[in-house]
């Protein structure tokens, strides 16, 4: 019962965990949210996340920069995933909607729409032809990503929190918060069996390179590997202080990786169950993570909104915190010393107030006072904002931080940001005034 009300109390407070995490030997820092799905593509040169702050980000990461960002979505994405070829690819959005995305121009070049809820993960066949995702709906429903359709749809007992397809493309998986794995044959929907890998919810799914073994992270805290072919336990995996969140098996299926809401990223192998290091780098639950394909480097993303990477050829100790920063791409306001910069620091995660900044998950708000809601024409707005036609002014920041976005705009797609003290919008609004102005922003 314990795990199952921390569980709970992170649900209702996860959109307020916006921190900074610590070092690792990479630091990516440009989600305005917690980062919640990350995926590496087949040649380890990039990798895809995605986030709470409605966007995605493709990333190059020998060079630790943005190649793209990706905005389509009208709520927080959850999971991602690359298409064979590593030129396109899908997305699970709480609003409902899987995207499949042009890689190459960035461009979102379809929404699967069909759930009736969140859609909480994704996945890809082997050969690229489908898509199979999973909702807080009780439902799977595979897509023909070809003729950008759905297949068909697969009932569930409870919420689907995982799916994966086997190498062979020949099964689907799915895991589910009454504590299940599902099991489905691709061609014709069906289903080949069910077992109870967990007393409370599986939360996470991987499936290694043979097909045969799974790994499984919960509510219980344990991660579980599991003989797909026969349904028997093969190992647990103990040492998480609170629910896992994910887990990821290496592409030779001898390293097992999973984050939890303890804040920590834990590495056993296989077989033996040695625990090879527990690394205690993100504030706040580790949501996301993902192995290269060459399994010398582990991926994780985090509620402090960071994706941080480890290198697994070095020898690390359990508990060990090694690793240096090597990239930090933050943009920080403008410090005048006020209090209004202060305050301002959290609206720094999604906004640069600089002509050079550009924009992040959102718009830059250079020019701000004046200018009409949503009119910025390189930047996606919501169309609630767009058709708002609202001018931003003293007194319409003053009232978005008083009441919300969606209270003063419905339909918008900014993040719940709220702040009840007037003292404190006056200064926020007085800083915003002094930087945001043409002329110091020129």
């Amino acid at each position: 019962m314990r795990t199952a009300a921390i569980w709970l109390l992170w649900l209702l407070l996860a959109p307020l965990g916006l921190q900074v995490a610590g070092a690792a030997e990479v630091t990516l820092n440009e989600h305005g949210g917690p980062v919640k799905g990350v995926a590496v593509a087949a040649d380890g040169k990039r990798a895809l996340t995605a986030s709470f702050d409605y966007s995605l980000i493709l990333w190059d990461l020998p060079h630790q920069a943005v190649i793209r960002r990706l905005y389509g979505h009208e709520a927080a994405v959850n999971a991602a995933a690359f298409l064979p070829g590593d030129q396109a690819a899908v997305s699970a959005s709480d609003d409902g909607t899987v995207g499949l995305w042009d890689l190459t121009t960035g461009k979102l070049t379809a929404r699967l729409s069909g759930h009736q809820g969140k859609v909480t993960a994704i996945a890809v066949s082997p050969d690229g032809r489908l898509a199979a995702s999973g909702g807080w709906d009780k439902m799977v429903r595979l897509w023909d990503l070809g003729r950008r359709g759905e297949l068909r749809a697969l009932e569930t007992q409870d919420n689907v929190n995982a799916v994966r397809f086997t190498p062979d493309g020949r099964r689907l998986l799915a895991g589910e918060s009454d504590g299940s794995l599902q099991t489905w044959r691709v061609a014709d929907g069906t289903q080949l069996g069910a077992f109870k890998a967990h007393d409370f919810g599986v939360t996470a799914l991987d499936i290694g390179p043979d097909g045969r073994v799974g790994a499984t992270g919960s509510i219980d805290e344990t991660v579980r590997l599991w003989d797909l072919a026969t349904g028997e336990r093969a190992e647990t995996l103990y040492g998480h202080e609170g629910p896992v969140l994910a887990v990821a098996l290496s592409a030779d299926g001898q390293l097992v990786a999973s984050g939890g809401l303890d804040g920590t990223v834990r590495l056993w192998r296989r077989g033996d169950g040695d625990r090879l290091g527990v690394f205690r780098r993100h504030k706040g639950p580790v949501w996301a993570v993902a192995f290269s394909p060459d399994g010398k480097t582990l991926l994780s993303g985090g509620a402090d909104g960071l994706v941080l990477s480890y290198d697994l050829t070095r020898a690390h100790a359990p508990d060990a915190v090694p690793g240096r920063p090597l990239a930090v791409a933050a943009d920080l306001p403008l410090d005048d010393g006020s209090r209004g910069s202060q305050l301002f620091r959290k609206c720094a995660a999604c906004h640069t107030v600089t002509a050079d900044g550009g924009h992040k998950a959102g718009p830059s708000l250079k020019g701000l006072f004046g200018r009409v809601a949503g009119s910025r024409p390189d930047y996606p707005y919501s169309s609630a904002l767009r058709a708002s036609r609202m001018v931003w002014t003293e007194a319409t920041v003053a009232k978005l931080f008083e009441v919300g976005p969606q209270e003063l705009v419905p339909g918008s797609k900014m993040p719940l940001q709220r702040m009840p003290n007037a003292a404190d919008r006056a200064e926020l609004i007085a800083y915003l005034k002094r930087v945001t102005a043409p002329k110091n922003s020129e």
